[in-house]
């Protein structure tokens, strides 16, 4: 479907903004960064707490020194086509966006946008040579900073004002290579298996942890407090006005182990779910925190016998729902010259339903066929079934993102008879789950384009839903840019109760212009799940123009913001 827009123009000038203390908050907290990976993989009791400081600090200093002899930290080149994704200076003030031709709709709510996405120190991601080989950083990775918008209506005249700020999460491990001033903690994600498994033992014996704390994936709420997070590591507290880091939240002392991206509000008692995966045993715990986000009322181990890499939780009414498939962390394979994460082809894939304060005799198993599922869409009961829908693909790009066909490759394959299913394509993918038969109904969406990064109203999270939106992967741009994901569009898809799975409208961005970050923000007074509009981030890469866009249609279902180019980063 085509669409029509209006297009903004904006300039910015530093100004310090008036926000009030008290903003609705817009609830829109998807980044663009994928950080599933980074994670405290091994356990060094050397650390220990009684050693006395002063062998601590002479220690450090020793392995600080032997770091520096041997370890050479080099930037990793950035190529023209990945230029947007480059790291930025914090601003230090808000900007005040002016100049703008259009109009914003005079019902779009009052608040604050936040996007996170990783925006590494010391001039942008590292890799390090040594005796023991290469290793370096993978492209999700990098500290976390919050790009935000404020949007506010002078009150009387009923003009908007929108400011933008910008600001790193201030975690541990920032705020100790900042101090520091230049890196400490060695890549050791992707390389040599030896640099990665001496960059674990190096990074544990110095620092008493093994991977940065990077916070760069998400933003979400709960009991009207926010929090930025990579789970990797607990989250932060945020104050969504200055941006501010308030400190870590660890439920009362109740968590002490990674914590999802992803967290899942349950309908109608309010509670969150959250689960933590980690390398060695227990390799997934699920935890209940209450609604008013002061205690933990429920912690269990759900005794997996491998740590698959599970970015995403899903709720019902009454049930969690757990993804185990078949991508996986496993030291061990390091002592054997493999990769430490890995997709298994022929691996196992299942999917567990559970009740909400369940353990792991009470988890129902689905197997379903092996492939990989990151971002869940929604979850939700019907009668017997619970319902699963996700993006999923074949093969899994982490933990480096493989090189995409692009569809002009994928067309010859198809023109030369041969198999066009392209491995890291993501479809639209439903499962139902027969709770009292044990049956399994898979159905895939045929579309045009593959998509990734779901969002939803978020009313209807673990209720039937109608919509769902998307963001679309330009195949070409990432090709180009040897893998980097690029989105160069959204689409808005309607489920259906046919045999076809949705029906799917697209708003594509001018040539050159991707987007990040994307969320659903519902109207205050809207009636149905669609009345609402989808804020993203945008980047005209070839022009470096900033624009806002809202596009026509769809009951004025999307609202596109982009300002400055810095932000799309």
């Amino acid at each position: 479907m085509a669409f029509c827009s209006y297009t903004f123009q904006v300039n910015c000038s530093y100004q310090r903004p008036s926000i009030p203390s008290k903003v609705q908050d817009l609830k829109v907290s998807i980044s663009s960064a994928l950080n599933p990976l980074s994670r405290d993989l091994l356990h060094f009791p050397i650390v220990a707490a009684d050693i006395p400081k002063a062998i601590k600090e002479t220690s450090f200093k020793l392995l600080d020194a032997f770091v520096d002899l041997v370890f050479e930290f080099v930037d990793q080149p950035l190529l023209p086509s990945q230029s947007n994704f480059a790291p930025v200076e914090e601003n230090g003030e808000a900007v005040l966006v002016t100049t703008a031709e259009g109009k914003i709709p005079d019902d779009f709510p009052e608040g604050v946008y936040i996007r996170n996405g990783s925006n590494p120190l010391f001039g942008g991601l590292k890799s390090t040579k040594s005796i023991f080989g290469k290793s370096s950083h993978v492209w999700i990775e990098g500290e976390g900073m919050l790009h935000a918008l404020y949007f506010t209506k002078e009150k009387g005249r009923g003009t908007w004002n929108i400011f933008y700020n910008n600001k790193h999460v201030r975690t541990d491990t920032f705020k100790m290579e900042k101090d520091r001033k230049k890196p400490g903690f060695l890549p050791a994600i992707e390389g040599d298996s030896s640099a990665i498994l001496v960059a674990y033992i190096l990074n544990g014996l110095r620092f008493g942890m093994e991977n940065k704390y990077l916070s760069n994936t998400n933003i979400f709420e709960h009991s009207k407090k926010y929090y930025s997070i990579a789970e990797n590591h607990m989250p932060q507290e945020i104050d969504i006005s200055s941006l501010e880091t308030l400190g870590n939240w660890n439920i009362d002392g109740a968590w002490d182990r990674p914590f999802t991206s992803h967290p899942k509000k349950a309908p109608g008692s309010g509670e969150l779910v959250i689960m933590g995966i980690y390398p060695r045993k227990p390799y997934f715990e699920l935890g209940v925190i209450s609604a008013d986000g002061k205690k933990m009322v429920h912690k269990v181990d759900l005794k997996f016998n491998r740590c698959s890499l599970c970015h995403e939780i899903g709720v019902t009414k009454k049930y969690n729902v757990i993804m185990d498939f078949p991508l996986t962390i496993d030291i061990n394979r390091l002592f054997r010259g493999d990769s430490l994460i890995k997709y298994d082809k022929d691996g196992y894939a299942r999917i567990g339903v559970m009740p909400r304060y369940g353990d792991a005799n009470s988890v129902k198993w689905f197997e379903v066929q092996p492939c990989c599922v990151l971002h869940l869409i929604n979850c939700f009961e019907d009668n017997d079934e619970v319902v699963v829908r996700a993006c999923r693909a074949h093969e899994s790009v982490l933990p480096r993102q493989q090189s995409f066909k692009s569809s002009k490759e994928i067309s010859s394959i198809e023109n030369n008879n041969e198999s066009s299913e392209e491995p890291f394509f993501v479809h639209v993918c439903e499962w139902r789950l027969n709770m009292r038969t044990g049956e399994v109904k898979e159905k895939i969406a045929t579309t045009e384009f593959s998509m990734e990064f779901p969002m939803i109203n978020e009313k209807f999270v673990g209720l039937r839903n109608k919509f769902g939106y998307l963001q679309v992967v330009d195949l070409e741009a990432c090709s180009i840019s040897e893998g980097l994901a690029k989105y160069g569009g959204l689409a808005k898809l309607h489920f259906q109760e046919y045999e076809e799975l949705v029906e799917v409208e697209y708003h594509m961005f001018p040539k050159g212009t991707f987007c990040s970050g994307a969320t659903f923000v519902p109207k205050t007074q809207g009636t149905d799940e669609n009345d609402g509009w989808v804020v993203t981030f945008t980047h005209n890469e070839s022009t470096n123009v900033s624009q806002i866009q809202v596009p026509k249609g769809l009951s004025e279902s999307f609202l596109l913001i982009q300002c400055l180019t810095e932000i799309s980063r």
